[in-house]
């Protein structure tokens, strides 16, 4: 079993750090890690690098034409490289270790706010995890097969990190409950169907698919549903209550069944 990511922060910003510990010296895992040739058999997109402080890297995925450029920030042959990709920076530390090596992978996320950037902090854990199998199957020499479930391992990782939990915000206007879930690249109208499938128990406000439902609660307070997605960001859902001022007794509650029913809806949005 190897090692779990750790979610933690650099300065102000989110960070993963991935440790693995490698039979196989230095030198043989900087070529894994910086060769073309070797990152095509289990880095997530074709690369193209100038291996020099300050030189270029691209990155094309499959289905893509326009490749994306980064920086290369770090190349301290065997032991550091370094690179931005978009707004994140990606480290990649390697040190001997008896007759293997220890590599420490860091990726910290550099684009937004801290606390929204944390989100895919599930996503991103769960898809690293199964590239660095394929890097230590690479360099055992071994056939490398990727995971058919991966929402089960991001669900794993959001559970870990404390992403799943609720917050409460005392505002001006009284007490919110507020939900923030990655729903990774779910199509925005597929998200909306799920919720759309289910009658609210109240009376809709406002409706703008696929992108808000607002209704009030027979108890009083609101319920407000909002998608948003972005091409570098995938789909995020933002679920928040308002609860009238003296009836706070039921915030433990809300926040508990209300943690379920977004775990039930991420597992319905991607189930195979």
């Amino acid at each position: 079993m190897h090692p779990r990511a750790r979610l933690e922060t650099t300065g102000e910003r989110p960070a993963l750090r991935i440790e693995r510990r490698l039979a196989h010296r230095p030198e043989r895992v900087w070529r894994a890690v910086t060769e073309p040739s070797e990152l095509a058999k289990w880095f997530p997109a074709a690369v193209t690098v100038d291996l020099r402080p300050g030189g270029t890297i691209e990155f094309t995925f499959e289905g893509e034409e326009t490749p994306t450029a980064g920086k290369v920030l770090e190349a301290d042959k065997p032991r550091v490289f370094a690179f931005s990709w978009n707004d994140d920076v990606l480290r990649w530390e390697i040190s001997p270790e008896g007759d293997g090596s220890r590599l420490l992978f860091t990726h910290t996320f550099g684009r937004g706010e801290p606390a929204i950037a944390r989100i895919a902090a599930g996503r991103t854990a769960a898809g690293w995890d199964s590239c660095l199998v394929a890097l230590t199957a690479l360099l055992d020499g071994e056939e490398y097969e990727r995971p058919k479930d991966w929402a089960g391992p991001i669900e794993a990782y959001v559970e870990e990190f404390g992403l799943a939990d609720g917050e409460v915000l005392e505002t001006g206007d009284g007490t919110v409950i507020r939900f923030r879930r990655d729903l990774v690249w779910k199509p925005l109208d597929e998200a909306w169907a799920l919720l759309a499938a289910e009658k609210p128990v109240g009376t809709i406000i406002r409706e703008e698919p696929p992108r808000l439902l607002e209704f009030s609660l027979p108890q009083g307070g609101t319920v407000r549903w909002e998608f948003t997605h972005s091409e570098l960001d995938g789909t995020m859902v933002e679920l928040t209550q308002t609860v009238p001022d003296g009836h706070e007794d039921v915030v433990p509650e809300a926040l508990r069944s209300w943690r379920e029913k977004l775990k039930e809806f991420f597992a319905a949005a991607h189930e195979s």
